[in-house]
């Protein structure tokens, strides 16, 4: 596959931005609204593969490399999975050791911000390599 149109290929370098900022946006207000860490990781996975429709393997390969994504989505199971163990030091698993803030603020909620963003990188990768797998099986 090596790309699509000029035209596809300008209105995906514009969009692609806007749903990475959208797709962040839902990770990091999660706990505020409607949304989290699978949700905004679904948002920003569908950013990469528009990128690799639409610019082609080489490029998209060039962009993100399978070592990239192994990388994150390893760490964002890390992060998680430590914040969870990080929890039995206050006597219980997923305990909240982080101060809660104010109610309503983007600081608010102790570990949940923490966790949010552990999954939303976990989910973006892991999609992402799930379709890339399938586009290599297609070959």
């Amino acid at each position: 596959m090596s790309g699509m149109t000029i035209i596809i290929k300008t209105v995906t370098r514009i969009i692609v931005g806007f749903l990475m900022a959208y797709g962040i946006y839902i990770v990091l207000h999660g706990h505020l609204t409607p949304g989290g860490g699978f949700a905004g990781g679904v948002i920003v996975a569908g950013s990469f593969v528009l990128f690799l429709l639409s610019y082609g393997e080489r490029e998209g390969y060039n962009k993100m490399r399978k070592t990239i994504v192994s990388f994150f989505e390893g760490f964002g199971g890390v992060v998680f999975l430590t914040v969870a163990v990080l929890g039995i030091i206050g006597g219980v698993f997923f305990n909240n050791f982080i101060e809660k803030g104010e109610p309503i603020k983007l600081f608010s909620a102790g570990i949940i911000p923490v966790c949010n963003i552990a999954i939303g990188i976990k989910v973006a990768c892991a999609l992402f390599a799930i379709f890339v797998t399938f586009l290599l099986l297609e070959e």
